[in-house]
């Protein structure tokens, strides 16, 4: 009988709450989502911005779950703590003191998601697996991953994300990473920091967890590796590995090649040659699998086995997807990079459209605004003016008062549409696009370009 992911026994042990349900209950499932639960879940009740989980704690019961956990109220299927997401906490933390898996924690401006997709596809390749879904990266979404981690992994991968400093401290020495990797450092929530050395500065705190004789993966083709490495050096840290284009780097990426649908690129490491072979476009594509590579190496993992699994690896959903929708001949290729964005990722995602060529149409891409770029905003959104030139788009779509700065720079003859919000901006494009059109979706997740990208799904997929 497979021995389940906990006990209540167990999850009274670890919170220290107090539960009328059998100790030997099973539990093979946390979530918080009541309708969202696995076999035998547990039902954590904590308090978000906008809901409190334990107005949902019965309709979780009657969807299946077989136990909540609530910070109040009482009934035969509650566990109850002080604090429901401190007991989330303490759950996680439990399931990471018995773990024997090597961990990995991932963080950064950029990438660290699909870092964290392309880490976790390795690793499959090489035995059992747990790693976040999604973007679960913040105080509720590290501990409900680390909570699912089950006792037989091999291997966990956890990404930590941050919109202020001192974030990613408790995150990390929750998840004791044996391996830290920050992707790189870009504008991404200046506003809460100020410069981009501080950014670096937060994004090192991820060293605060690293287990002792753990190593930092660092990649080395941005302006703030001098500050990452000085952070990981008061840190303490013996073991620093370096990833990129940047001479020296220690798996340094050579002769890259991209094309509209594939990556091709040498890595160097340690006197051998590599060759890195990806299913998507994109030079920040092949760093972000390189980081995979060296990841794999300090985990034991054979390169070839990593090379194999790397080889099928794509992108996800918000993240540069690629959809051919409609007719064959002659489809609307619809690349779907609406999840996030900074100058850094926009800068990328329109260098990949640039050698993109559209089905049999014209080339358009919608760009949202860059939240949370403070002062310099206005000069940012501006400084995309040449990429998005150069990236042979025959429409310009811009969403939202920070592109504003971009509209003036492209002048209005290089904008085919300016509008405040995502819902004026659909009507828009989905009365303009053809089939042959190839589009291009980008923004930040606050400005909802991706019921753009629903919306034109359902117009075009069918038909």
């Amino acid at each position: 009988m497979t021995k389940p992911l906990y006990t209540i026994a167990e999850i009274l042990a670890a919170t220290g709450g107090v539960s009328a349900l059998d100790p030997s209950t099973p539990i093979n499932s946390v979530s918080i989502d009541s309708r969202e639960l696995g076999p035998d879940a547990l039902f954590v009740a904590i308090k978000g911005d906008r809901f409190d989980g334990h107005d949902f704690v019965d309709k979780a019961l009657e969807n299946g779950a077989v136990a909540a956990l609530v910070s109040r109220g009482e009934g035969d299927k509650c566990v109850v703590v002080g604090d429901a997401l401190g007991g989330l906490r303490d759950i996680g933390i439990a399931a990471r003191e018995r773990s024997r898996a090597i961990i990995v924690g991932v963080t950064g401006s950029v990438g660290k998601t699909t870092t964290k997709e392309a880490i976790r596809v390795v690793f499959e390749a090489a035995g059992e697996t747990h790693a976040s879904i999604k973007s679960f990266n913040n105080h509720w979404g590290v501990p409900l991953m680390l909570a699912r981690l089950p006792e037989r992994a091999q291997f966990g991968v956890f990404e930590m994300g941050m919109n202020a400093p001192d974030e990613i401290r408790p995150l990390s020495q929750m998840v004791r990473p044996h391996i830290a990797v920050i992707t790189t450092i870009a504008p991404a929530h200046l506003e809460a920091f100020g410069s981009l050395d501080g950014i670096a500065r937060a994004k090192a705190e991820i060293f605060a967890g690293l287990e002792p004789g753990g190593t930092a993966v660092l990649n080395a083709d941005h302006g703030q590796i001098r500050v990452l490495l000085d952070e990981a050096q008061a840190a303490g840290i013996a073991n620093i590995v370096t990833y990129g284009e940047a001479r020296g780097a220690d798996w340094r990426i050579v002769d890259i090649e991209t094309a509209a649908d594939r990556s091709f690129a040498t890595i160097e490491h340690d006197g051998e040659r590599h060759a890195l072979v990806l299913s998507v476009p994109g030079r920040h594509m092949v760093a972000n699998a390189t980081a995979a590579l060296a990841v794999a190496h300090l985990a034991g993992v054979e390169p070839d086995v990593a090379l194999r699994a790397l080889a099928g690896f794509g992108a996800q959903a918000g993240r540069g997807q690629r959809s051919l929708l409609g007719p064959a001949e002659k489809p609307l290729l619809l690349i779907d990079e609406s999840y996030n964005a900074n100058t850094a990722s926009m800068n990328a995602a329109l260098e990949v459209f640039a050698v993109q060529a559209a089905p049999g149409g014209r080339k358009a891409v919608i760009l949202g605004d860059m939240l949370e770029l403070g002062p310099q905003g206005p000069q940012l959104h501006a400084s995309l003016k040449p990429s998005v030139i150069a990236s042979g788009a025959d429409r310009v779509y811009l969403v939202g008062s920070g592109m504003g700065a971009l509209a003036d720079a492209l002048g209005a003859g290089g904008v085919a549409a300016h509008t405040q919000t995502a819902a004026e901006m659909a009507e828009i494009v989905l009365n303009d696009l053809a089939y042959g059109d190839a589009i291009m979706v980008k923004g930040s997740n606050g400005v909802g370009l991706a019921s753009i990208v629903d919306k034109i799904r359902k117009q075009f997929e069918n038909n």
